[in-house]
């Protein structure tokens, strides 16, 4: 008789794992919370648009592919993809506007719109890709979770090339020279939630994830993706218990042997999975100790944001599918998200337009905008009320409106906000982050938890909160090495 293996949440974590152990042969059955699959990979559909709420960006498509190709299926059987020009488009203060494409001839013209020589970019590149196929060997496809086990694949003298003694900021400027560009590529750290001037300089690898595999969208939004697993996981025999909110975790001698949801059934597992992230699983489902719970403090959650999503009855022509508005000092705008924990007076804001590629998602002569300024996690000795959340979001209106978007709020017929409260409160994330655990040199050098729990051998993590972290290739390799790790543990 298989083992049979609970998992608590269907995030793209959770999937990817009850996918890749119901082809080792497991019996898996996953718990949610809420009434459909994908955690924040989620949907909203109101008034004939569609609003990615979560993820909106796909890259590094083949992590995804993985899961289809060990089932002897293709990927493009489930889930269509197609590939964005441009990547994204920059707008600045001072009237610029740059896109990033992988061409490098349209790159260097773009480069120069803004004083940059071309070739300090391709040197960027250089420095991208190499910390890239660096950091892929070990940390990525190896699933290191941990300093020693770094040491012990790397040695010494790879461990040197990770650009130890700079912080990414300080591994962009090396490089490029002008402010527009410094911006710009500083700001691929919004991938993983955190701060370029704090995070460790090899997080410059994400450029080439880019850069090298290109920037993907999903035909009819990307909750597709989601749609297209939960086929694969149907064939596969995984069973989804939806609206099913798990309460506890129980435990003897030492393993944990179920879990308890709200309608008060017991359900008994020989593993356990959480796509909960680590510190919630541990605080609330496993109620441990001040000891464990301090022992986790240095894995501090990501920042939040304000999710905001318009429904317009016109079109704004120079928005790209993707559209970053940098803020005009965004060392500021780093450190008061990361380390005065306060809403940006002069916020970079992520907007999404995604009916430049697909008419599907907004009525005809139409735009749905999703909008994304970075803000603090959830402070609950000091906390924001609703009125600071609502102030930050005229902010907002105001900087895009006066960046271009003109009359934009006389242009909207339907609007829907999400706070970190709200985010906190929909899928139960540390402190309303978005992006599991902040990637901060000093904190945790970038490391999440481990994938295994110290504790209980049984018990396993899967997400953005341990290793390798945020982001939905990350999280779906995260689930394959999950897997790895349970059939190792499973046979020793």
């Amino acid at each position: 008789m298989s083992k049979r293996v609970i998992i608590i949440g269907s995030g793209l974590g959770g999937i990817s794992a009850a996918i890749s152990l119901a082809q080792e042969g497991y019996d898996v059955t996953i718990h949610e919370k809420n009434a459909k699959i994908g955690g924040k990979l989620n949907v909203l559909n109101a008034q004939g648009y569609t609003f990615d709420l979560g993820p909106s960006i796909l890259t590094l498509p083949h992590l995804f592919e993985r899961l289809f190709e060990r089932s002897g299926k293709k990927m493009a059987d489930y889930i269509p993809i197609r590939a964005l020009r441009p990547h994204w488009r920059n707008f600045f203060e001072d009237g610029k506007v740059v896109d990033l494409d992988p061409d490098p001839k349209v790159m260097a013209a773009e480069a120069q719109k803004v004083g940059e020589d071309p070739k300090n970019v391709e040197s960027f590149l250089k420095y991208s890709a190499d910390l890239y196929d660096l950091v892929n060997a070990g940390y990525f496809e190896k699933g290191l979770d941990n300093a020693t086990a770094f040491r012990e694949f790397y040695g010494l003298s790879k461990f040197l090339k990770f650009d130890l003694f700079r912080s990414m900021h300080g591994g962009v400027k090396k490089h490029l020279k002008t402010r527009h560009m410094q911006d710009i590529f500083d700001y691929f750290i919004k991938y993983v939630g955190s701060s370029a001037y704090h995070s460790p300089a090899f997080m410059n690898c994400m450029a080439t994830i880019q850069f090298r595999y290109d920037l993907w969208y999903v035909d009819g939004g990307l909750y597709n993706i989601a749609l297209g697993l939960q086929r694969l996981m149907d064939e596969l025999g995984v069973k989804i218990c939806l609206n099913s909110s798990v309460t506890s975790i129980t435990k003897e001698n030492g393993k944990v042997t179920g879990i308890v949801t709200a309608d008060g059934s017991q359900h008994p597992a020989d593993i356990i999975v959480s796509n909960m992230e680590v510190i919630p699983a541990y605080e609330k489902l496993l109620q441990e100790d001040d000891e464990l719970m301090k022992s986790l403090e240095k894995y501090e959650p990501s920042c939040s944001g304000l999710v905001l999503e318009l429904g317009l009855d016109r079109k704004y022509p120079q928005l790209a599918h993707h559209n970053f508005f940098f803020s005009d000092h965004q060392k500021e705008h780093f450190h008061t998200v990361f380390r005065k924990r306060q809403l940006p007076p002069d916020p970079t804001i992520y907007l999404v337009a995604a009916s430049r590629t697909d008419p599907t998602v907004a009525p005809e002569g139409c735009d749905c905008l999703k909008i994304l300024p970075h803000i603090p996690h959830i402070d609950d000795e000091n906390p924001l009320t609703h009125e600071d959340y609502m102030a930050f979001k005229d902010r907002v209106l105001d900087k895009l409106e006066r960046m271009g978007l003109t009359d934009l709020r006389k242009h909207v017929v339907f609007e829907h906000c999400w706070t970190p409260l709200d985010i906190r409160e929909q899928y139960g994330s540390n402190k309303g982050s978005i992006y599991g655990v902040v990637s901060d040199r000093f904190k945790n050098l970038a490391f999440k938890a481990p994938k295994q729990s110290t504790k209980y051998p049984n018990l396993f993590f899967v997400g953005g909160s341990v290793n390798p972290g945020g982001g939905m290739p990350m999280v779906v390799l995260c689930g394959q090495n999950v897997a790895k790790s349970v059939v190792a543990w499973d046979k020793s």
